[in-house]
């Protein structure tokens, strides 16, 4: 079997102009754990998921040395204002940029599947040879597709 046998083909990006705003708005339209960040062009520079948006987003506790030991404060102060602030952020602050990891659609559908576990990735991004998002193989969709072909039999 193939990548190609298992991959989304309706595959949601955005590009790294975007902001966090927008990648949330996409995610949860779409109910979707992350998607590729592409160019202009449709080439994969980045992925972007939903625990990058929340690694983000949450405050930053700076701890301060006292005396009495230490001290910890809030980055900006109230969670609701820490998330305003920060919306208008581009994805490409927070996006994953180095060692992105991706298969063709070609590619031995048990090769991506170890990649998958290895890496506890949820999802890799399928290129063409120009470079360019055609798909993503999805844990989730892998289990549902597994599944459905074993109760078919």
């Amino acid at each position: 079997m193939k990548v190609r046998d298992f991959m989304i083909t309706n595959v949601f990006t955005v590009k790294p102009s975007n902001t966090v705003k927008e990648l949330l708005l996409v995610l949860k339209t779409n109910r979707i754990g992350g998607m590729p960040v592409v160019d202009d062009k449709g080439n994969i520079v980045g992925m972007v998921s939903d625990g990058d948006v929340l690694r983000y987003l949450i405050p930053k506790h700076m701890g301060i040395a006292g005396i009495a030991g230490v001290v910890y404060l809030s980055e900006y102060g109230e969670l609701k204002d820490v998330v305003q602030e920060k919306l208008d952020t581009p994805v490409k602050e927070i996006m994953t940029k180095r060692n992105i990891l991706f298969v063709s659609p070609d590619d031995d559908f048990e090769s991506a599947m170890r990649l998958l576990s290895k890496h506890h990735f949820k999802k890799l991004p399928v290129v063409n040879g120009a470079s360019r998002v055609i798909g993503v193989l999805s844990r989730g969709d892998i289990i549902q597709n597994i599944t459905d072909k074993i109760l078919m039999l």
